[in-house]
């Protein structure tokens, strides 16, 4: 998942709480080997990988579900979350201050889109296909927060019910510390490693954090992000961090990715998911609906 990740929860023992989280550490480990852009073997690095030869690549049940899910949330947020804009990260390295012209990303631009994407369903069958040599799908937007509402889901089988998944700080709660009190987790400060803007006590659901403080560089005294507006190809800047607290994890996360490329919009949207919500805007002004 390029980022720590963490299983805490109660057992008797060292070894029982080993025991009961490997099945969780199992299934992470599984999504990430399936739906990795970074990986030619999985899932998605086949399916870019024929783009434009117009070879379907067959899906599973689970994938296919993973695509009508990016398919709603392309909907919900109007075309602003969309999975193939992946694409656009070629003209962006946040090692570097560099800001990419318009004609680097006119190319790169043209790739994106997901109504492009072509797909078959039906008689217990899927596939999906590219049309255009160079699109990519990219599952970064909510795979993370899959894996941990998955790892969550084979712990509380198993009977866990005091603990949390923490994936790069997306966070599932299964329940709360063995003493019947509710975790206290920390938002951090955008602008401060070492501190936090708030805390949150959470004794079951899910906390995720978007924000433009994890992939950036700075340049002239602006801040750019890895959050990429589909439809500029540039960073958004409104937000520096939108957290959400949802029933699951891959609502939170998709709810609070929405929020970021949504801009000054997106406490409407926010207010209207019912979720709790904490967001720092540009100029560290505090904004919430509890």
């Amino acid at each position: 998942m390029a980022s720590p990740c963490q299983v805490m929860l109660c057992a008797p023992s060292a070894a029982a709480a080993r025991a009961l989280a490997q099945p969780a550490i199992d299934e992470v480990l599984r999504i990430e080997r399936a739906y990795s852009r970074y990986r030619a073997d999985s899932v998605v690095g086949r399916i870019n990988a024929s783009a434009g030869s117009g070879q379907w690549v067959a899906l599973d049940g689970e994938a296919a579900g993973l695509l009508d899910y990016a398919a709603q949330l392309h909907s919900l947020s109007d075309g602003l979350f969309d999975i193939t804009s992946g694409v656009l990260r070629r003209a962006w390295d946040f090692h570097q201050p560099h800001l990419p012209s318009s004609e680097e990303l006119a190319p790169l631009l043209e790739l994106v889109g997901w109504q492009h994407v072509e797909r078959l369903a039906g008689a217990g069958a899927a596939a999906v296909r590219l049309p255009v040599a160079g699109m990519e799908l990219d599952f970064g937007g909510f795979g993370k927060e899959y894996a941990a509402d998955r790892a969550a889901a084979l712990l509380l089988k198993q009977g866990v019910r005091q603990g949390y998944v923490n994936l790069g700080g997306d966070m599932r709660v299964l329940g709360p510390q063995a003493d019947g009190r509710p975790w206290r987790i920390g938002i951090q400060d955008p602008r401060d490693a070492g501190r936090t803007i708030a805390s949150i006590d959470i004794a079951e659901g899910a906390l995720a954090t978007s924000g433009d403080y994890e992939r950036f560089f700075e340049l002239d005294g602006r801040r750019y992000c890895h959050v990429l507006d589909p439809r500029s190809g540039r960073p958004v800047t409104h937000w520096r961090s939108v957290s959400v607290l949802a029933p699951l994890a891959v609502a939170a996360g998709s709810a609070s990715t929405i929020a970021m490329l949504q801009g000054g919009s997106a406490p409407s949207f926010l207010d209207g998911s019912g979720f709790a919500w904490l967001a720092q805007d540009a100029s560290g002004r505090m904004f919430d609906r509890r």
